[in-house]
């Protein structure tokens, strides 16, 4: 049985409304100036610390700190849907394959958001970062999970949507699909083992990668 670690954000769910909104309000919060939703889908993907800093927050942990509260009080958190034929694709996948999520998000985070919209029930693990920024980078995160689950990386793929995934899966030996949507545009993806434009071609490209 091959296993498949899938990215959340921009993957699994779109989060755009939640996490932009959450971070213009923290910026406001600290006197920042913010740019427009539509001028921040760049920070969905990497670690939000990492993006505060790039956005010239004078103190990236205050600024993240201000983010967390909009977010899980404000209701940021589950202002996000999971993409169309997502939960089919889940349903088919999951009779033949092992599945963990693998996240940039603060794994505190991540569960609740997967458990509410019907996904954890899919996966056998949920990895993401510690809200003290362990496990930030994603590669180390996955060779974490690796660690956990046992899994050998031969015959595993990581689904994503940028970057910053399948540097994950390629230090760690591991295949990667790049899906069409989500937030990878301006990303260089052209490394990846396989391209899909749409949910439906999923089972296909992992059948093609690990059996």
């Amino acid at each position: 049985m091959g296993t498949i670690f899938w990215d959340l954000d921009g993957t699994l769910t779109d989060p755009k409304p939640g996490i932009t909104g959450s971070v213009i309000k923290a910026l406001q919060d600290l006197g920042i100036a913010a740019p427009k939703a539509d001028d921040l889908e760049w920070v969905i993907g990497p670690a939000l610390l990492w993006s505060f800093e790039k956005l010239g927050a004078p103190d990236p942990d205050a600024a993240l700190a201000a983010y967390r509260r909009h977010y899980t009080t404000g209701g940021g958190m589950y202002n996000c849907m999971v993409y169309d034929r997502i939960p089919e694709v889940l349903d088919q996948l999951v009779q033949s394959r092992a599945m963990h999520i693998a996240t940039a998000k603060p794994h505190a985070y991540a569960r609740k958001i997967t458990e509410h919209f019907g996904l954890s029930k899919h996966m056998t693990h949920e990895f993401g970062p510690e809200l003290d920024g362990t496990r930030n980078d994603k590669a180390e995160l996955l060779a974490h999970a690796l660690t956990i689950t046992g899994n050998d990386p031969a015959n595993c793929v990581m689904i994503g949507d940028r970057h910053y995934d399948m540097n994950a899966a390629r230090a760690n030996n591991m295949a990667f699909i790049a899906v069409g949507w989500g937030y990878g545009g301006q990303d260089d993806l052209s490394d990846a083992d396989a391209h899909v434009q749409t949910p439906d071609e999923l089972p296909g490209a992992v059948g093609s990668l690990i059996g």
